[in-house]
């Protein structure tokens, strides 16, 4: 929501602005369906050659996880730090065997069950789950320092999966500039070609040819360089939940009490989503 907002503050204040100094938009108007079909092509083509179908894909749910805002709420973030919290429990009370069911086959785990927004997350079921299959597997006997490399190779995979799509926005941005001047260059060459018409004639081919330097430098600055500054956003508000499940893992392995094991977890809670340690410890005492 913000981000439209921004574009659309951006768009009024920038035009109005022209318009209050005296600016007539109708030369401005006329001039960016042309310039922004180089611009905007020459764009599509170089995301096109510069990222395979995987990535362009990730790019287009990148620019809508900017708009809709970060996968996980508060409440997913400590319903993470919840469930995490049970499974290890049983571990802890029952052993790993009785672990086994409910991190082999979590769609119909009772556990898992009770929190469906997180089951709907293959990404952080699959850290999770495999995480603790280790422990299954090896009846407990794997040390602690292991898993906790596996699971932060895993985050790191994950953390470049989505920070894949802000690094393009970016370099789009950064690219944006110099195809705006393409445009403008390109006009200036038509502008030459009519070198024998009257001034007001060139004057208005001159003005069309640098509104495409215009909208490169808008386009990257006020558009499309802050929507990657966004995105980056959103990924750090969302990756901090894999560190949070992490952080309750191996915690408990290292046989830390309950309260120091919530609290090494949400500790690392974004802090608008943070709750008191005490009301944490109360859901799951409730639980």
């Amino acid at each position: 929501m913000f981000a439209a907002a921004g574009i659309v503050i951006l768009l009024v204040l920038v035009f109005g602005g022209f318009v209050m100094s005296g600016g007539a938009l109708g030369p401005v108007m006329a001039a960016i369906p042309i310039e922004m079909t180089i611009i905007g092509g020459a764009a599509i083509g170089a995301l096109v050659a510069g990222n395979s179908m995987h990535e362009l894909k990730g790019l287009g749910r990148g620019v809508a996880r900017v708009f809709k805002g970060p996968m996980y709420s508060g409440q997913d973030h400590v319903d993470a730090i919840a469930l995490t919290s049970r499974l290890m429990k049983v571990q802890r009370a029952e052993g790993p065997v009785a672990l086994e069911s409910h991190v082999t086959d979590p769609q119909n785990s009772a556990i898992f069950a009770e929190y469906p927004r997180l089951l709907a997350q293959p990404a952080l079921t699959n850290l999770v789950c495999d995480a603790l299959t280790l422990i299954v597997v090896s009846s407990g006997t794997l040390d602690t320092h292991a898993i906790e490399d596996v699971m932060d190779n895993a985050i790191r995979t994950q953390l470049h999966e989505i920070e894949e799509p802000a690094h393009a926005l970016q370099n789009l941005a950064d690219a944006l500039p110099a195809l705006g001047i393409v445009a403008a260059v390109l006009g200036i060459v038509k502008t030459m070609g009519s070198i024998d018409q009257p001034p007001e004639v060139l004057g208005k081919m001159i003005g069309s040819a640098l509104v495409g330097t215009f909208l490169g430098v808008l386009l990257a600055y006020g558009i499309v360089g802050p929507l990657a500054g966004r995105l980056k956003q959103v990924n750090a508000h969302d990756s901090q939940i894999y560190q949070s499940v992490k952080q309750v893992i191996i915690a408990s392995l290292h046989g830390h009490p309950q309260p120091l094991v919530v609290e090494s977890a949400r500790s690392g809670l974004p802090p608008a989503h943070r709750p008191p340690l005490t009301d944490l410890l109360d859901t799951l005492r409730g639980r």
